[in-house]
């Protein structure tokens, strides 16, 4: 059997559905299909809970233009009108719950309303698969994928997973089940989500329960890119990555993977296919186990919007471990990400994602006990099998805030 998992961009429109359902047509195995939400709805769905949230006017405009992309979508797929009951359904639920007041705690309301964006996208696609004589199955992945009940980041529950994976993607009456990524629930059945982007890990984590042959990632791209085309117009396709080369990249901010799904494949050997939606019969990029050494060109990985805190103690003593535990605890009960690190004697630097947190509550919570500094605007290149050439290149008529270099790869912080 195989897993599928398409991202917004493969459904962000009718015929993008029409696509999608060609290139599942052509396949005769046992197939679990993952899909995100359509387009950029995520976006949408995460002002619709800030909004909701913070108690703005916005909650009903948003709503409304939720409902009325998708509306649109399902006019072009089915009969003018005739939106699918299933999700006419989804869209009481979602109004009745922003109909109620939202309890303080905004990382528990973010899931229980961000994930109707991949609820209401599944529907669509499952049904307008059936009327097109593809009989398929739509699961509710939060009956089986289980979590812990960390709100937006959540860990998966393997154990509880397991079991109940394989009983509902059994193929006994089936062949084609159609099910949501990024989401989960807890025990108690409350929605969770893996994290954003997290739709990748759960193809991953489905492939690992059900031992596929393989895992494809269908894009808008060829398959993985030495660069992003969009910033780098002569980025080529690579052939073939190992797991590790993959997960470095994904962790140094590539976007093609979600950083999580490496290690359910790499465990059980399962291939990661990256394949184009747009040329389903070309080969794409194979992520896999390799005996032997890849010859790999230069791989340019860029993640703007960073900020640079230096944090020193205010006595001007050495940076210790102690407090380097007590900064990395602040940091992370802040959910913030940590992309770069790096010490001298009295200085701790940390290369972080603008926060969606308030940052001056962050420097704040730092602030007690050490001198926080920090630059806003900055972007941190990563070159995976540098050579000095290119690092001239990027390093060209630029300010460098930061530059740490190790065998195969080179993070750079720079401002223009």
């Amino acid at each position: 059997m195989k897993v599928f998992k398409f991202g917004g961009a493969s459904v962000k429109n009718a015929d993008a559905v029409r696509n999608v359902a060609e290139i599942i047509n052509e396949y005769n195995n046992n197939l679990v299909v993952v899909i995100s939400a359509m387009g950029k709805t995520t976006n949408l769905m995460e002002s619709l809970v800030k909004a909701w949230f913070n108690n703005d006017n916005e909650v009903s405009e948003t709503f409304n233009l939720f409902k009325s992309f998708h509306t649109e979508i399902c006019d072009e797929l089915f009969n003018e009108g005739e939106t699918p009951k299933t999700v006419e359904a989804l869209f009481s639920e979602l109004e009745n719950r922003l109909d109620k007041t939202p309890s303080f705690d905004f990382n528990f309301e973010y899931d229980q309303v961000v994930g109707f964006g991949e609820l209401v996208s599944t529907r669509i696609v499952s049904e307008y698969l059936n009327s097109a004589e593809l009989k398929n199955s739509w699961i509710d992945i939060r009956t089986c994928l289980r979590t812990d009940d960390k709100f937006r980041d959540a860990s998966v529950n393997w154990a509880m997973t397991e079991k109940l994976v394989r009983h509902t993607f059994n193929f006994k009456n089936e062949r084609l089940y159609i099910a949501q990524g990024f989401l989960g629930s807890t025990t108690s059945n409350l929605t969770t989500t893996l994290g954003r982007e997290g739709s990748d890990f759960t193809a991953a984590i489905l492939g690992n329960i059900l031992n596929a042959d393989d895992v494809s990632i269908w894009k808008d791209v060829p398959g993985v890119l030495n660069g992003d085309p969009k910033i780098m117009k002569d980025a080529v396709k690579i052939e073939e990555l190992s797991y590790r080369e993959a997960i470095e990249m994904s962790y140094s901010g590539a976007q093609i993977i979600h950083p999580k799904t490496m290690k359910p494949l790499h465990n059980k050997k399962i291939p990661l296919l990256v394949k184009s939606f747009f040329s389903p019969k070309d080969n794409g990029t194979i992520i896999h186990k390799v005996d032997y050494k890849l010859q790999l060109q230069p791989v340019f990985i860029v993640k703007e919007n960073q900020v640079l805190i230096t944090i020193s103690p205010i006595d001007f003593s050495f940076i210790s471990i102690e407090d380097i535990n007590a900064i990395v605890n602040i940091i992370h009960k802040n959910r913030i990400k940590i992309n770069l690190i790096q010490q001298s004697a009295i200085d701790f630097n940390i290369v972080v994602d603008f926060p969606e947190t308030d940052l001056d509550l962050v420097l704040e919570s730092l602030s007690v006990n050490y001198i926080a500094r920090y630059n806003t605007g900055l972007t941190l290149h990563t070159v995976r099998h540098f050579n000095a050439e290119v690092l001239y290149e990027i390093k060209k008529d630029k300010k460098i805030y930061l530059e740490q270099n190790s065998r195969r790869t080179a993070r750079l912080l720079l401002k223009q």
